[in-house]
């Protein structure tokens, strides 16, 4: 493809996909921890975005998005090997822009929205004759069943309290993962869908709770901010509030955890005092 112009050698992969699915740059690329994104446009001119995956937790992700066929989440116009070609938000709303402009309460609404939009897919995504593979909760929380005593207090708890839940019987549901303000776009007609998932299985209450820690930490801190914000998504989903504070504590410990162990102490603290609370919460 002549528009290409000049190829940076470490992007060849990426031009090798440009070319292959005839496709033409429509904007600047940008870079994520494991991934890099290309706005495109088709030979049809559909505006997209070309995704190439630099981790391979990646292809996971992806294969939900497929699984769910644009029901709640964005949807995959082709797919091979790290590649993933998908459709571009070209919708004007923003929902860190909402939390910004003093709409945080309805922010919450349509991220939890979306999160029971994704999990009404669980039977149809699960009953495919080659469903995703997908992450239990058990293993998603190996990190901090394993570190929690070398930590804190509230990584001793969340630990404890995710034990509890996992061992309640629950049927599991499809779940992102990862649902917070800066993974579901506006999509115009199509509405506010995911995007990004982690691609994992468990309880619903847990999609609930990375959103009550966005956009930000700092975000998430502020007086009574929490408090409110866990009573709009209790009233939004349904979800038992005893439920959703438990596993609210359980995921700032484990996030805590992550930060911690990635050489991050000021962030670790941080997802620590949200669980900490979290954990204060009237239910």
């Amino acid at each position: 493809m002549s528009d290409l112009g000049p190829v940076d050698p470490g992007r060849a992969d990426e031009a090798a996909w440009l070319r292959r699915w005839r496709l033409r740059p429509d904007g600047e690329p940008a870079t994520t921890t494991t991934s890099r994104l290309i706005p495109v446009r088709t030979e049809d001119d559909v505006p997209a975005i070309l995704k190439v995956a630099h981790e391979s937790e990646e292809a996971r992700g992806a294969a939900l998005l497929v699984a769910l066929d644009g029901h709640g989440a964005v949807r995959v116009i082709r797919r091979d090997h790290r590649a993933l070609l998908i459709e571009r938000a070209m919708g004007p709303r923003d929902l860190v822009a909402m939390v910004r402009a003093g709409e945080d309460d309805e922010a919450t609404r349509i991220v939890c929205g979306v999160a029971d939009r994704l999990h009404a897919e669980t039977d149809r995504v699960l009953g495919l004759a080659d469903p995703p593979p997908l992450v239990p909760l058990e293993d998603w929380f190996r990190q901090l069943f394993a570190n929690a005593d070398g930590l804190g207090p509230l990584h001793r708890a969340g630990a404890d309290l995710a034990r509890r839940r996992l061992d309640d019987d629950r049927e599991p549901v499809v779940l992102h993962g990862d649902l917070h303000h800066g993974n579901v776009l506006d999509f115009g007609e199509r509405g506010w869908l995911a995007i990004d998932p982690k691609g994992l299985v468990g309880d619903a209450e847990f999609d609930v709770c990375n959103l009550l820690c966005n956009p930000s930490h700092e975000r998430a801190l502020m007086p009574g901010r929490l408090a409110r914000q866990f009573a709009v998504a209790v009233e939004a989903t349904g979800f038992e509030a005893r439920r959703l504070r438990d596993w609210l504590v359980a995921w700032s410990a484990l996030s805590s955890t992550w930060f911690e162990l990635d050489g991050r102490p000021e962030r670790a603290e941080s997802a620590a005092r949200i669980g900490e609370t979290a954990a204060g919460l009237a239910v």
